[in-house]
């Protein structure tokens, strides 16, 4: 029996459907077992509620072998330290408590920065909590994720630029779901590996954020064009939309982290994915473009 945290997420849901072709047996915890698709619903054991809840837990992971962890994101949580270690000290005890064998988390590249990393550093914590649970476990350490360009698509579209905070003319880490839901699906379905790691998972590509441009501008057949926007500009930004002081911290944290290489050193260890950033473009990016504009 294999557990799913975040089913119906973006790994977690092609996690699910990779899983199900291999036939494996399944079982997931969702908050709203009705955002399942029917064809993963009637297949798969489903529990409702949050995996930071005990008694969810409780009932998810009695004959569990392995599990998927994801810590499902809170912009509204006063921390993201507190809201990562509420889910792992809930995980960790669980899995102790019932003797699961193999733990698959979703975390962040950059373990052993020696900077406070906001976000990231939540993540690291929770590695670390899980970790004492006993268990083989292995964080899959990723770096930007491609698929964040989705939610800039209406500026893509309607003003031929998107934004992120670091330099246009250095290389940007990148990876895409699709095969962080593959290495999962491999390392949960051949449990032949033990101990404790992280392991780096990062695409193949080593563009830089104008390269990205180009490339979405080829694929989309219009000029699109990166810009840089500062930190002090982004933490106005999330004011603006309400943030607290400590989750404008735990952002402008992160990307400060990352405009400074926390990706680097696992970036030269990785190996790479299959999914390369123009691949990605044509499969993902511009069906999406497409659909918005019909």
């Amino acid at each position: 029996m294999i557990v799913v945290t975040t089913p119906t997420g973006q790994i977690g849901s092609r996690l699910v459907r990779r899983l199900l072709d291999q036939d494996e047996e399944l079982r997931v915890v969702v908050r709203d077992a009705s955002r399942l698709d029917d064809t993963v619903r009637e297949r798969v054991e489903t529990i409702e509620g949050s995996h930071d809840d005990p008694a969810v837990l409780d009932k998810a992971l009695p004959g569990a072998e392995a599990l998927f962890w994801l810590v499902p994101p809170n912009p509204a949580a006063p921390s993201a330290a507190e809201h990562y270690l509420r889910f792992a000290r809930a995980g960790a005890d669980a899995v102790a408590r019932h003797d699961v064998g193999h733990v698959v988390g979703v975390s962040s590249a950059g373990h052993g920065w020696p900077a406070p990393a906001g976000v990231l550093s939540a993540a690291f914590a929770m590695d670390a909590e899980l970790g004492r649970s006993g268990a083989a476990y292995r964080a899959l350490s990723m770096p930007f994720y491609m698929e964040n360009l989705l939610g800039q698509l209406d500026a893509i579209l309607g003003q031929g630029a998107f934004s992120l905070t670091c330099a246009g003319d250095l290389p940007l880490a990148s990876i895409a779901t699709r095969d962080i839901a593959g290495v999962a699906a491999d390392l949960l379905t051949d449990l032949s590996w033990t101990g404790q790691e992280n392991l780096p998972v990062f695409g193949p590509g080593r563009l830089t954020p104008d390269g990205m441009a180009e490339v979405i501008g080829r694929e989309l057949g219009r000029p699109v064009a990166y810009r840089r926007v500062s930190l002090d500009d982004y933490a106005s930004f999330l004011r603006s939309r309400g943030a607290g002081d400590q989750a404008v911290k735990d952002l402008t944290e992160a990307f400060a982290a990352q405009d400074h290489g926390i990706y680097d050193a696992d970036w030269a260890i990785a190996a790479p994915t299959s999914t390369d950033f123009r691949t990605w473009c044509r499969e993902v990016l511009k069906p999406a473009a497409d659909a918005r504009a019909s």
